[in-house]
């Protein structure tokens, strides 16, 4: 099974990301870009039908009076259609298009319902897009998904055609009536459909931009830009929430825990044998196991090392710590930002203990680097599979938290493994003048 656990797919900014990296063809974007333009070319010419229909009958029935109805509900038909390709924008993981700028009516009734949305901008601009999608978009849409996948898979099918009827013709321009022609149509087939899904990559990105900046109001934009620079602060303010607590556990409550533990040793050995003597024993064998508890706590909660010497080393160390053997190919020649350090070390802490804890793996692999402007994290093992991130794995909260930072996290675990977490978030390395960026 294969799952997204970030909210990435709200975010269309992630389609050109998976456009400019190396692993576009092996993600599901080509699949969701089909989606999406199959799905308006079939939506759009529904609409066509249904405005179309709604003028002509309407108006052809406006002279008695009984077509006004109709056309009326025809010009408030761009509201249906808006909902329509909102919804279809978060399915396909295109991105939100906003809630549309639609006001509650003053007083109830359908009356008012109808005054409010005929005075609204955006009831026209919707209307606007509806027309639009019937007359433009949709056999744009269609078009494309022809030409980018019906053309190279019949290309591709050359060879099953030419066993079933002893010829196959290549997009209806030339007769093949030979393997070794119908292989290289076939492989040819293959070439066009990798560069068609690309094709339907960058033009389904530029049709969710168009219906964005159709249907989305400023204010909706305006309140998407500051929940997203909210919950970046809050990440920051939490950041150091952790660091500060992290300080003063280490240096307040454990060196305390420390000066005790050393009290109690000394007190034992000037201690003659004994009641009291076997009582100072246990009470520093307590001591021991409470600072050892502690300084478990203190790493579990911001890691010294982390703060110290960066992401390689703390993840090194996490996989010295793991039960499980860890192979590890980790290659960061410079420091990354710290919210990013942060929560690239915890998905892999995390993925860590799941797989000690959950997949009965022998080994575990943990690899990655930074390059093209991103930091790229594969975390594998070759345990049983079938995680589910739905049932307590403890990474959709570290996939939100990755979300913030405009990043990806995803994890494939079929069952009989292997699982395989993969995490990817852009970022620039630290200016060498700043040691906490």
């Amino acid at each position: 099974m294969a799952a997204s656990l970030s909210s990435s797919y709200g975010d269309p900014m992630n389609v050109w990301r998976a456009l400019a990296g190396r692993g576009y063809l092996r993600s599901a974007w080509p699949w969701r870009a089909a989606a999406y333009l199959a799905g308006g070319a079939v939506f759009g010419a529904v609409v066509l039908v249904v405005v179309l229909g709604g003028l002509v009958v309407g108006g052809a029935l406006a002279v008695v009076l009984l077509g006004l109805p109709l056309l009326v509900l025809t010009a408030l038909a761009g509201i249906p259609v808006a909902a329509v390709e909102r919804w279809r924008l978060r399915v396909t993981g295109m991105g939100p298009a906003g809630g549309g700028g639609h006001r509650v009516p003053d007083a109830p009734g359908l009356w008012a319902w109808l005054v409010t949305r005929v005075r609204e901008t955006a009831t026209w601009r919707e209307l606007a897009y509806a027309v639009l999608l019937g007359l433009v978009l949709w056999p744009l849409d269609a078009l494309v998904v022809l030409g980018a996948t019906g053309i190279p898979l019949s290309m591709v099918a050359a060879p099953v055609f030419l066993a079933l009827d002893g010829e196959a013709k290549a997009v209806k321009l030339w007769t093949v009536d030979t393997w070794p022609g119908a292989l290289g149509v076939a492989a040819l087939g293959l070439v066009l459909l990798a560069t068609g899904a690309y094709a339907l990559g960058v033009v389904a990105g530029a049709r969710a931009e168009l219906a964005r900046a159709v249907l989305s109001s400023k204010d909706d934009t305006e309140d998407v830009l500051q929940l997203v620079r909210s919950r970046a602060r809050l990440v920051d303010a939490f950041e150091a929430e952790r660091r500060r607590i992290e300080r003063d556990l280490h240096d307040g409550a454990q060196q305390r825990l420390v000066a005790l533990t050393m009290s109690l040793g000394l007190a034992r050995l000037d201690a003659p044998p004994g009641p009291l003597a076997d009582q100072l024993a246990s009470a520093h064998a307590e001591a021991g196991r409470a600072l050892a508890d502690l300084r478990e706590l203190i790493h579990g909660i911001h890691p010294k090392v982390l703060t110290d010497y960066g992401l390689e080393a703390a993840v090194a160390d996490a996989a010295d710590r793991s039960p499980v053997p860890v192979d590890l190919d980790l290659h960061l020649p410079e420091r990354l930002p710290q919210p990013v350090e942060s929560a690239a070390y915890f998905v892999v802490g995390e993925a860590l203990t799941n797989v000690a804890r959950h997949s009965g793996a022998n080994r575990a692999a943990v690899s990655g680097g930074y390059g093209d402007g991103r930091l790229t994290l594969h975390i594998r093992d070759d345990g049983r599979g079938g995680a589910d991130s739905a049932h307590g794995t403890g990474l959709t909260g570290l996939a939100d938290r990755v979300s913030v930072l405009d990043g990806t996290l995803s994890l494939s675990s079929p069952p009989g493994g292997p699982t395989l977490l993969r995490v990817e978030i852009p970022c620039r390395p630290r200016p060498s003048t700043d040691p906490c960026a």
